[in-house]
C-alpha cells in the first residue's frame, strides 16, 4: 500500500474477525453470506495491494450488507489507498454511524478528517 499505515486489526485478528463475521452472516441468508464473502475477498485484495479489485468487491459487499460497519471501514481504506479521500471520509463516517464502538473506524475517521482539514487549509 505504498508506505501508508493501515489502522485496523492485525492479520491474525483479522482472520478471526472474518471467520466470525462469515459465520454470523451465513445464518442471516444467502445475500448476506455473499456480502461476507465479498468483504473477505475485498480485504484480501486490499492486503495484497490490488486496490481496484478491493474497491469493486467492497462496494458490492456494502450494497449487500449495508449495516456492516467493518465493510464500510475497509471500503474507506480501499478508497484512501486509491487516493479517493472524499469517498474514504464518507465511508469511515458511515462505519462509525453503524457502530460507534468500531475503534479502527473511529481512528480512520479521525485521520481522514485531519487530512481533509489540512487540504482545505491550503
Amino acid at each position: 500500500m505504498s508506505g501508508r499505515r493501515r489502522v485496523g486489526p492485525g492479520p491474525k485478528r483479522r482472520r478471526v474477525l472474518l471467520t466470525l463475521l462469515l459465520l454470523a452472516l451465513a445464518s442471516a441468508g444467502c445475500t448476506t453470506f455473499r456480502g461476507a464473502r465479498l468483504y473477505s475477498s475485498g480485504t484480501e485484495a486490499l492486503d495484497r495491494g490490488d486496490v481496484t479489485r478491493a474497491i469493486a468487491d467492497l462496494e458490492r459487499a456494502a450494497e449487500l450488507v449495508p449495516h456492516a460497519s467493518e465493510v464500510q471501514n475497509h471500503l474507506g481504506l480501499a478508497y484512501a489507498a486509491d487516493g479517493r479521500h472524499g469517498e474514504a471520509l464518507l465511508a469511515f463516517r458511515r462505519a462509525v454511524e453503524l457502530d460507534c464502538g468500531n475503534q479502527a473506524a473511529r481512528r480512520n475517521l479521525r485521520a481522514a478528517e485531519a487530512r481533509a482539514a489540512l487540504e482545505t487549509g491550503r
